[in-house]
Formats: structure tokens, sequence, C-alpha cells
């Protein structure tokens, strides 16, 4: 194994998708739960998730789906309440490895998540930047790819110019998976009482 590639958000990331269903239920949301998932997402998700959409056009599409006219900044606000803190132990042990193996990160994401994060990431940890710890970084918002979606590492390996079968890739979502083993890609699922800096696969 040469090359590992790391999913963000419940990986590095602590996530809890509640606290955003529950702030969206707080603005008259009754079903967004059902609209958008760590494992499903409406077609407004996806369009923000692939960068299709501005964050502008993302409110405005909530506020149809709501038909309320809620302010920018609570839409904001309860879009970005899942993002928690940061496993700083599993950030610091990506210094050690990125010795032995290249290390990379396949996210989807959004603008208005990247740049929260971004803030948080320097306030909490004291890291410049999240593209500093990897060779590269792919965030879904920038190549306007996703996961689960098999053009996405198919692009990804062509992009890093990375053999499929030298590659682990490590995500929390299964979902994610089926595609990546399709091209040969080694898998692990990261349980929620995992951490990366545990896993023997990696040490």
């Amino acid at each position: 194994m040469k090359n590992v590639i790391f999913d963000f958000g419940g990986v590095l990331l602590n996530l809890d998708f509640n606290r955003t269903f529950r702030a969206f239920e707080d603005l008259g949301f009754a079903d967004f739960e059902k609209q958008f998932s760590q494992y499903t997402a409406d077609p407004l998700f996806r369009k923000i998730e692939k960068g299709l959409i501005t964050p502008g056009e993302f409110y405005d599409g909530l506020r149809m789906l709501l038909k309320k006219n809620i302010p920018d900044n609570d839409l904001e606000f309860a879009w970005n309440a899942m993002l928690l803190d940061y496993r700083k132990h599993s950030l610091d042990f990506l210094v050690p490895l990125a010795k032995k193996h290249r290390l990379f990160l396949l996210s989807n994401t959004n603008k208005i998540h990247y740049d929260h994060f971004s803030e948080t990431l320097r306030e909490e940890t004291g890291y410049p930047s999240l593209e500093s710890f990897f060779t590269k970084t792919w965030l879904s918002h920038e190549i306007h790819l996703r996961k689960p979606d098999k053009e996405t590492y198919e692009f990804v390996l062509n992009d890093a110019g990375i053999a499929a079968n030298e590659t682990l890739f490590i995500d929390d979502s299964y979902t994610n998976f089926p595609a990546a083993k399709e091209l040969g890609i080694q898998t692990h699922l990261l349980l929620p009482e995992e951490r990366i800096e545990h896993l023997e696969i990696l040490q």
C-alpha cells in the first residue's frame, strides 16, 4: 500500500447530522431528514455539493422548499450545525503517516461547509489548512464530482497518477465503497468508535 485516501467528515471531523435536522425543524422544515442524510440527498443538496449552484442559490432553493422567507444567516447556521470539533489526535497522526504513504483527501462537501471548517481548523488546532496534510485534496464542490459515483474514483486515480491496487480508501459511509472496490481500490469502513491513529492497517 503506497497511497491512502481519507474521507473528511466522520473521519477527521466529528459530525452530528441530527443537529442540522433539528436546526431546520426549528426553522419550520419538518421533513429535512428525508431530503438530506449521510446516505442520500435531494437534487438541491447534490447540486451544492458538486458546485453547480452558489451558496446564494442554495439558500434560495431552501426557501422555496420551506416556503418561508428565512434570512441567509439563519440557513447558514442550521446548515453548519452538523459540523462539530476536529479529531486533533487523528490530524496529528497524519504528519508522521505522510512519511510512509502518500496521503489524499476525498470529500463530499460544499463551499459553505468548507469556509466554516477551514476557519475552525485554524482556531481549534493551529494547523494552517486542511490541504497542508495531503499530497492532493479533492473536494466535490471544486471537482464537480461526488462519491459514490464511479467516475469520481476514476478521476481521482487518474489525477493523482496512482494505482488502485496500491491505494487504501478510508470512509465512514459504506455506500461510498462499491464503485471504489470495483476499480480495485482497497477500502476500510471507519466505525464510529474507531480512530485512524489506532488502525492496524496504518501502523
